[in-house]
Order: C-alpha cells, then structure tokens, then sequence
C-alpha cells in the first residue's frame, strides 16, 4: 500500500466513525435496547474498508463513546451506556465490522458475497449483544431473543440488503483497490 492509499484509508476510517456517530442517532427508542441505524453504518465500515480499518473505524467510534462523547443513540457517551442492556450490542460492531471485512476480503466484493458478510457480521454483533443482555439482566433466551432481536430483523434485514448493494456498486469508486 503506497503513501496516498493509506492516508485515503485513514480518512475514511475517521470518516465512517463520523458516519457511525451520526447513523446511531437515527433511533427508535423502544426498550430496553433501541433500534439505530448505527449497525448500517458498520456493515458499511466493514464492507467498504476491510477488516483491518473498518474495525479501526468502529473502535475509534467506541472509544470516543467510552470517554463520554454523546456518539452513542439518544446522544449518550461513557462507560455506562456499555454497561447497560444494550452494551454488548454496541461493544459487537467492532467484531461485526471486522467479520464483514474478512468476508469480503475473502470472497470478492460481489452483491451476494457482501450479503454472506452482512448475514455474519449481524450475527456475531447479535450474539454478543443477547449475551451480555442475558448475563446483565438474567432473563432467558427465548425472552431475550423476543426483546432484543426479533423488533430487529426486519430492519436489519434491509440494511444488509442497502448494504450489500451499496458496497458492491460503489466500493471500487471510494476505496480502490489497496
């Protein structure tokens, strides 16, 4: 990777923790974890920058959140967002961005390739995101899957499909090929 072709990926990589910020304040405010589009935003980060800077972009995000800036939905920031119910959802992007990146490393940056990516990176930040629901809380998993995933799969359906398409139509026109 040359000079420019790393800086370009720095400042796409502040660029996405930007997008983040801002997608995460799209809310519904159901409880007891909301419904963002900051998850668009990291499949995103993960599609268009790779494993390596998506997951920089999504743990520059966090780390701006733990230090208490309001980047987090509803405009909330510190440790104690991460604490709550719907921490491990929001501590899962950094996963979820560097699995979607791996993915589309591994098999091309084509719709359906993307899609397999969206498919698994949403699964990990789901995972996650019930797991620490379920130790935090003590409610069962049915419980927790009707609560903290079900109200989701719909829109979460949609961002990986607009993702998907997003990545592969215009990933080579903002990224190239690094």
């Amino acid at each position: 990777m040359n000079q420019n072709s790393s800086i370009r990926m720095q400042v796409l990589c502040a660029l996405f923790a930007a997008v983040t910020a801002v997608c995460s304040q799209i809310t519904i405010p159901i409880q007891p974890v909301p419904i963002t589009l900051g998850t668009f935003a990291v499949l995103m980060a993960g599609g268009f920058l790779g494993k390596r800077y998506g997951f920089l972009a999504i743990a520059i995000y966090l780390l701006l959140g733990m230090a208490g800036v309001p980047v987090f939905s509803m405009m909330r920031g510190g440790i104690s967002v991460l604490a709550g119910p719907g921490g491990g959802f929001i501590v899962g992007f950094a996963p979820m961005a560097f699995l979607v990146g791996l993915v589309v490393e591994k098999l091309g940056y084509s719709f359906k390739n993307m899609f397999i990516a969206t498919v698994c990176g949403t699964a990990i930040c789901y995972i996650m995101g019930l797991a620490w629901f379920m130790f935090l809380t003590g409610t069962g998993i049915w419980a927790s899957l009707v609560m903290c995933m079900f109200p989701f799969l719909p829109g979460d359906f949609a961002k990986m499909v607009l993702a998907s398409f997003l990545v592969n139509k215009y990933h080579k026109k903002l990224v190239g090929e690094y």
